[in-house]
């Protein structure tokens, strides 16, 4: 049976922007385990649709049922609550939880908390569940002179490379996103922005990486289809990965669960494995810029909600601690990985401003699911990532024109 479009499946009224994920009540007709799909019967209608292979399959209390889909309380007749989201142009469901939710949908201005009362990371003076604050820890927000030095050695090496990898004047400097739906979409607004910004090298290419329904743990396994897209990409833009230098990456999991050390130990695994994929990939692949999410406090599903949103700094933040050995901040370990350090930090508390820069989150820079930015979120992360490229001591020799 062929899979049907996205609009068939919804019961709940857009209000606004495109969807991009939404939760359903269904019934289960047939479970596929081996093909991984479910028919189900949705709003009087039956529909076929595919289960990403790492969905979250949970009973009615939210636990997880440990024999996924092959669980014996998936059987015809069943009630569940699916979260779907788009990838490509079919329907993914990412999240199967039994029982049925109230999904009645309820005006925009009256969906999600404007403000969770977390304080951002950068001006955290408290601990929270256990985390000092600071992007760098110890209320630090800057690198400490170890990492400071570090990436100016490395970003000394940064230069236009040939299709091979060699250094050539008439080779190029690839910066690339690696990340989920979210990321492509604010990635692809900062690369039309960035290229027609008079001050950026011609020596740059930017390539946007990203793609829906691909978090970290989609990436994760070295052959994941995530890869060979992101091959693709490359190739339509005429690099190489040879000439791949920088890489953002926006750092989410889909629909996870647990405390903070739960989630965000997964989280911090996960980009590990992800950034140990592309450095065997892209062999010159000299620095690593990670970000955290946007504010979730408007989210309607279980994609990525706060605080889960909020709480994966930490492990953005764990992963450039490890760089240290154990009790030592003076010195690197040494590796064959690239150096990671913090790009642009993008939560704050809603409506809340931020000190630094009076950077907040309204409703209206959501689309209806309230966790994919609407065109205003999109343009806010952009310009936060050309800031923080032209202007951040190391990048803006390799960002701007000589």
């Amino acid at each position: 049976m062929l899979l049907r479009t996205i609009s068939s499946l919804l019961v709940i009224t857009l209000v606004s922007g495109t969807l991009l994920a939404f939760e359903v009540t269904a019934v289960i007709k047939k479970v596929d385990p081996d093909k991984g799909f479910l028919i189900v019967n949705a709003n009087d209608k039956e529909r076929t649709v595919r289960v990403d292979k790492d969905a979250k399959i949970l009973d009615e209390n939210g636990k997880i049922l440990a024999d996924g889909l092959k669980s014996k309380e998936l059987k015809e007749g069943v009630v569940v609550s699916l979260t779907i989201e788009r990838e490509g142009n079919e329907p993914l469901i990412k999240v199967i939880q039994l029982g049925k939710k109230n999904l009645n949908p309820l005006p925009q201005s009256s969906i999600g908390k404007t403000s969770f009362g977390f304080k951002p990371l950068t001006e955290l003076a408290e601990k929270y569940q256990g985390e000092d604050g600071g992007l760098y820890g110890s209320g630090k927000n800057e690198p400490p002179d170890s990492l400071r030095s570090a990436s100016a050695k490395e970003t000394y090496i940064i230069r236009p490379l040939n299709t091979d990898g060699n250094p050539s004047k008439a080779g190029k400097i690839v910066l690339v996103s690696i990340s989920m739906s979210n990321a492509t979409q604010e990635f692809s607004m900062f690369k039309k922005i960035a290229d027609s910004d008079e001050e950026k090298s011609s020596k740059l290419t930017i390539v946007d990486c990203a793609q829906g329904g691909q978090a970290m743990a989609q990436w994760a396994p070295p052959q994941a289809k995530a890869w060979e897209e992101a091959e693709r990409r490359l190739i339509n833009a005429k690099v190489t990965p040879k000439q791949v230098q920088i890489a953002w990456i926006k750092l989410a999991n889909v629909a996870p669960m647990g405390n903070l050390l739960e989630h965000g130990k997964k989280l911090q695994s996960d980009t590990l494995t992800v950034i140990k994929n592309a450095k065997a990939r892209y062999p010159n692949l000299r620095i690593v810029y990670l970000s955290s999410r946007i504010y979730g406090g408007y989210a309607t599903s279980k994609l990525n909600p706060e605080p889960y949103a909020y709480e994966s700094a930490f492990a953005a933040r764990w992963l450039i601690q490890e760089q240290f050995p154990v009790n030592s901040k003076t010195e690197l370990k040494v590796t064959e990985l690239p150096l990671l350090l913090w790009g642009p930090y993008l939560w704050a508390d809603g409506i809340n401003p931020r000190k630094s820069d009076s950077l907040i989150w309204e409703r209206k820079d959501f689309t209806a699911d309230g966790t994919h930015p609407s065109d205003s979120g999109r343009r806010k992360v952009a310009e936060q990532l050309l800031k923080f490229f032209k202007t951040n001591p190391q990048t803006k020799s390799w960002f701007l024109k000589d």
